[in-house]
């Protein structure tokens, strides 16, 4: 019988954020990550299993993340405007790691990625930012381009990665504020939904203190 309180909802969790003097080349290809940078797959504490590989680093330039899905049937389904309808991997972020905060500050951020869907001919992998709602108060405006991202896109299965660097950061300062919040859910057409803590029951998207804490490493 399933739960009805999720066991990844009992804990706290705190990861490592691996420092990368050099961060990755984002290529798409995932030939510059190393296990190091792989993020714990939590599922199995609520008898799930996690379908994809996610990596995440940073250094003082900003944070890169990765991740790779296989064994895909269907075709990728992303379109821009509608992002969480589709396959998406959407990254939350909180500079002050409050986690007792119940509502978002302008510390907290949510970035969202998709492997194709830009471009005249949307073969394009796409990034944006989605206003986090009910927040106490919003993230300043920040100009997705100069995000990288690269997409490689295969018959079974595709990779991403990103780089988003420290201005497009909310209040990043990892001398002083070394311990972050941090959240990711990837949602797939065909294996379904991979979070790192909670899922939508529990409005991970409106309320940080369901998110982990990332320690940046040096």
């Amino acid at each position: 019988m399933k739960s009805l309180v999720p066991n990844r909802f009992l804990f706290d969790f705190e990861l490592d954020l691996h420092y990368r003097a050099k961060l990755p080349a984002i290529t798409g290809t995932l030939s510059d990550w190393s296990d190091d940078d792989l993020l714990p797959k939590l599922s199995a504490l609520d008898d799930g299993v996690d379908f994809a590989d996610v990596w995440s680093c940073w250094n003082e330039s900003g944070l890169a993340i990765a991740y790779r899905v296989i064994g895909k049937k269907r075709p990728l389904r992303c379109t821009a405007n509608k992002f969480w309808m589709g396959d998406n991997l959407r990254l939350c972020t909180d500079m002050r790691d409050a986690r007792t905060n119940k509502r978002a500050t302008r510390f907290c951020q949510q970035f969202y990625f998709m492997p194709v869907g830009g471009g005249a001919k949307s073969t394009k992998p796409v990034v944006g930012i989605n206003p986090i709602k009910r927040a106490r108060e919003s993230a300043p405006n920040i100009d997705t381009t100069r995000i990288e991202i690269a997409s490689c896109v295969k018959r079974d299965g595709y990779a991403l990665e990103a780089m988003i660097p420290a201005p497009c950061l909310s209040g990043f300062n990892p001398q002083e504020h070394p311990r972050i919040g941090f959240y990711y859910m990837l949602e797939d057409g065909d294996h379904g939904q991979q979070f790192l803590t909670v899922g939508d029951d529990l409005s991970w998207h409106v309320d940080p203190s369901t998110w982990a804490t990332a320690v940046l490493q040096q």
